[in-house]
């Protein structure tokens, strides 16, 4: 299992600088603590998610840490051109040292597809064919890709990535045809902060089902550790509830949909996990240290190749190297080693 950090620079004051430095300064703490991972978003027109540029941030981030991976989650495929993406992603890992995971998602916010010019029906089959374009030009010289929406001749990126085969991860709600896409290619999977339990198992042996073995899944989880549960999760919800109504406000301008029969359940269950606030409370990592430990094992016992990746639920960001700090001391020693003494935190 390896823990991980979910980061969106998520604003809430009036210095959208000090959100970008405040998110900074969790991952360097998460290095310091020894976490494994740190996942950066992609959002734009956001002004409560102010992170429209993760290379830029992972950048810095490579600066100032030492050896925790730092990945994206994700990149909005469809709206990059995959050379320049696969230049990115090589830069960056040369930089780091071969600490780079590369994670994509297919995005559907209305000013994104405005503004890009894209058909929110198209996203998924550009993702599709972005993320193929870009594993091509990292792994290959002399690329040629013939697509519906992308063509490349004879390409070789320059530099090359450090690492041999760089991790790819491909983010899901429900839909089988993207697990079906990830399950083909060997690509991990990354599951939203509303993915039940019951979501990720399914996900998960969709894909075995394909692939003959289990994916590396990636689940991203709002978090938040108290003395007690009902004071986590006062802590927790204004984060929750802002993030939601953020998110619902990002996507006004959506026009009205096409009626697509055979995807619409899977559809209803992505809008529901990213726009009602509850799914992220029913599934989160919160509560007690005990609670806590509880709920991680739960998801690992279920999970053969989990990465938990947390985002800390307090809207101060000294709150939030609080919370990284007791999960270092309280919460991480004591996960997946067997049966839990509440009292005394020790294992028998």
């Amino acid at each position: 299992m390896q823990i991980g950090l979910f980061c969106l620079a998520e604003h809430y004051g009036n210095d959208t600088a000090q959100s970008l430095h405040d998110q900074l300064r969790l991952v360097e703490t998460a290095d310091r603590l020894g976490f494994d991972e740190a996942w950066f978003g992609e959002h734009h027109f956001n002004a409560f998610s102010v992170l429209p540029d993760p290379a830029v941030m992972l950048a810095s981030a490579v600066a100032r840490t030492r050896s925790i991976r730092l990945g994206t989650a994700g990149f909005l495929a469809p709206f990059h051109h995959p050379v320049r993406l696969a230049e990115s992603i090589a830069v960056l890992d040369n930089l780091s040292g071969g600490r780079i995971d590369a994670g994509f998602a297919k995005g559907g916010f209305a000013p994104d597809t405005r503004h890009f010019l894209r058909s929110k029906e198209e996203l998924r089959s550009i993702m599709f064919e972005t993320v193929e374009a870009v594993d091509l030009l990292l792994h290959r010289r002399a690329v040629d890709f013939e697509g519906n929406y992308i063509q490349i001749r004879n390409s070789t990126v320059t530099p090359r990535p450090l690492q041999q085969q760089l991790p790819f991860y491909v983010a899901t709600f429900a839909s089988e045809e993207t697990i079906h896409y990830a399950a083909t290619r060997g690509y991990g999977l990354m599951m939203s902060q509303g993915a039940s339990l019951r979501d990720c198992v399914e996900a998960q042996n969709f894909y075995r089902s394909i692939a003959g073995h289990d994916p590396q899944m990636v689940v991203m989880r709002v978090f938040g550790v108290a003395d007690s549960a009902a004071e986590a999760q006062r802590a927790a919800l204004p984060a929750i509830d802002h993030f939601v109504k953020c998110m619902r406000a990002a996507q006004r301008e959506q026009p009205q949909p096409g009626f697509d029969a055979e995807n619409y359940e899977a559809l209803l269950r992505e809008r529901t996990a990213f726009f009602d606030g509850k799914p992220f409370f029913d599934n989160a990592i919160l509560g007690t240290p005990e609670m806590c430990i509880e709920q991680i094992n739960t998801l690992s016992d279920a999970l053969t190749h989990l990465h938990i990746a947390l985002k800390p639920a307090a809207v101060h960001v000294e709150a939030n190297v609080a919370m990284l700090e007791r999960f270092h001391h309280e919460i991480r020693p004591y996960i997946a080693k067997g049966a839990l003494c509440p009292k005394t935190l020790c294992t028998c």
